[in-house]
Order: structure tokens, then sequence, then C-alpha cells
């Protein structure tokens, strides 16, 4: 890419180098709370006509950046495109999320799973450059994928599930069988993460959204495991600079210090921890990122604000007695509902930059 980065302060904060300011962007920041976004899912015709044309990922991805001054772009995408392009047939119903036709439910669906051919995902390293492109050297991109635990729960239950029956029954009975499932989704998502930086992601990040969902002994063998080998393959540099990695486990507290020695740059945090907690139990070996409570953006602009504030006063000063930086992207516990008003977006991303200026990043 020949643009020059205008505004690195998202990867100085994910290295834990100094910034003036907070950076601050949004899971799901590209989404059906936005009435252009809306727009162009229509022209689309469907959520995955979307997905796959890099000229719609492209126009969607940038209309937050557009709205709102926000430090970082994030690839519009789905983290099912790798079991889709497995061959599980994915598809997007009304009102039912996301289904896969072919579901991993016995031995010798298991065992013919495949790492998947990456020219099956082209339209997502195309968007990737094309967002580059478009970006003009705005703020970085982060491109991601969804943990090899998560991909699994979609694919042995075949879609979105408050039980995970199927997939808890296999890692009792048949502990074998998913660890193959793992085994696969770590090689899959570690070549998908390191074809997106090769198409110019500046960033990535790991979702591992139903890690919480696991018992206590079982998060270690059954998804963190998998995650780190993920991040131990992946490339860490590209362009002249570092590539940061973000891992974020939804409920991941109680392992908190496990995640944040498996190698990512970044941990991400919901609401169920506190910052100022987290930095101790980290020894700030790892940047943190999130974590605001997403239905505050549903309270009047003042009262987001104030929460705002009160999530950067618990991450503190990013410089502590000893001289050590700890680094802070300001972010939401988890994605953007649908129901946001984009206004209180506006004030968030107002009181955000205003407050860690004032305070000192």
């Amino acid at each position: 890419m020949t643009f020059p980065l205008r505004n690195d302060t998202f990867l100085r904060a994910c290295l834990r180098q100094r910034t003036d300011y907070t950076p601050l962007w949004l899971m799901r920041q590209a989404g059906r709370y936005l009435p252009e976004y809306r727009a162009t899912r229509a022209r689309a015709g469907s959520f995955m006509g979307l997905a796959t044309n890099p000229d719609f990922a492209t126009e969607v991805t940038l209309q937050p950046l557009d709205r709102y001054a926000l430090d970082a772009a994030i690839l519009f995408s789905d983290i099912l495109t790798v079991p889709d392009a497995m061959g599980l047939g994915l598809s997007f119903e009304a009102g039912e999320g996301p289904r896969f036709a072919h579901a991993l439910r016995d031995e010798a669906a298991v065992a013919a799973l495949q790492i998947p051919d990456m020219n099956k995902l082209r339209y997502v390293f195309d968007a990737v450059t094309s967002i580059r492109r478009a970006l003009a050297g705005r703020v970085p991109l982060i491109g991601f994928s969804g943990s090899p635990w998560t991909l699994a729960c979609y694919m042995v239950e075949g879609s979105g599930t408050d039980e995970y029956r199927h997939i808890k029954t296999m890692m009792y009975a048949r502990p074998d069988l998913l660890h193959r499932v793992l085994d696969i989704n770590a090689q899959a998502v570690a070549t998908y993460l390191n074809a997106q930086i090769d198409a110019g992601a500046q960033a990535v990040m790991v979702f591992d959204s139903w890690g919480g969902v696991l018992a206590h002994d079982r998060f270690g063998p059954f998804s963190l495991d998998y995650t780190r080998r993920v991040v131990a393959a992946l490339k860490r540099e590209a362009e002249g600079r570092r590539v940061p990695c973000i891992v974020f486990t939804k409920g991941g507290g109680p392992w908190l210090e496990a995640i944040a020695g498996i190698g990512a740059d970044v941990v991400g945090l919901d609401w169920t921890c506190s910052l100022a907690d987290a930095r101790r139990r980290t020894d700030d070996r790892v940047a943190l990122q999130g974590n605001l409570d997403p239905a505050v953006l549903f309270s009047p602009p003042e009262a987001v604000a104030m929460q705002a504030r009160a999530v950067l006063d618990d991450f503190g000063s990013a410089k502590r007695a000893d001289g050590r930086l700890g680094g802070h992207v300001f972010n939401l516990g988890h994605g953007i509902s649908q129901h946001t008003p984009p206004e209180h977006v506006q004030a968030l991303v107002e009181a955000v930059h205003a407050h860690s200026r004032r305070s000192g990043a």
C-alpha cells in the first residue's frame, strides 16, 4: 500500500507505546444501527450479498468513519466465512441468524473436514485491499476471524444456540472428534488471517465469542490452546511495522492471566471485568481493549459520556510509577446493538477523545 498512515494512534496503543489520547473503535461499528448501512444492504439484496461483494464491503466499512472520528476501521465480513468455505453450506434466514446445511454431527463428517482452499475466500482478501485503498491512510484497518472454538460451536450445532448441547456432548463423549475439528480450524484461521495481512490488514483480531460458555477446566484445552496456536502462526510484521494481534474472549475474565500469556499484543475485555483489576492481574504485559457495556448507548448522551469517562478513569494513567506504559484501546464489551441511536455514538466518541486528552492517555 502506498498511502502513508496519517493516524497510527490505535496501532501505538496496541503496542503500549505513548499516545496523545485513547483511541476508539467499536465492535460491529458498520451495522444496522446506521441508516446508510441499511440502505446499502437493501441494494445488496442480502447479508451475504453485502459481505461477498468487495465494493459493498468497502462502502459499509467506511460508513462509520465518515460519521465519526474513529481511530480504526474493521473489515466488514462475517466470522463464518471460513466454515462456509469448508463446504458446510452457510445461509442467513430472516429472523433466525446463520445456519449451516451440513452440521458436523458424526465421525464421517468430522473425518471429511479439510482446511479450505483460500481461493474460495478471495472476496474477503479483495475487500481488504479495496478498503485499504479507499482509506487512503486515514486510519489502520483491522482484519479478523472467529476463534477455532467459536467456529466449532456453529459448525457442530449447525446454527446459533443457547444450550451448546451438540458440541458439549461431543466434547465430553468424543473429545477426539472435537479436537480434530479444532485442529483443522486453528490451521484454517491462521492461514486466513495471514492472507488478510498479505492483502493489507494492519492488525488482526480473534473473536472467541463463545469461550465463556466453557467449564473452568475446559476453556484451556478446548479454546485457549487452539487460539494460542493461531497467534503463534501469525505474521507479525508487514509493510515495515508490527501487526498487532487482539484476542477477545467474551466471558473470559476468569482466565485473564492465561489469555494474556498466549502471545497476543492486546486482550479484549467485556463489561464484567474492571480495567484497573485487569491491569493489575496482567502487570501491563499486554494492552487492554474495552470495555463499555453496549447497553449504555441506549442512555441519553450525557449518561453515555459519563460512563465513557468512568471506563477511562478505571484504566487510569497509561504511565505507571515504574515508567512502564500500559496501552488502552477504548471499545465496547461486545458488538453494538442495532437499536443504538447513531447520535449516542457521536457522544461516546467525543467524550472518549476529550476526556483522555485532558487526563492523559
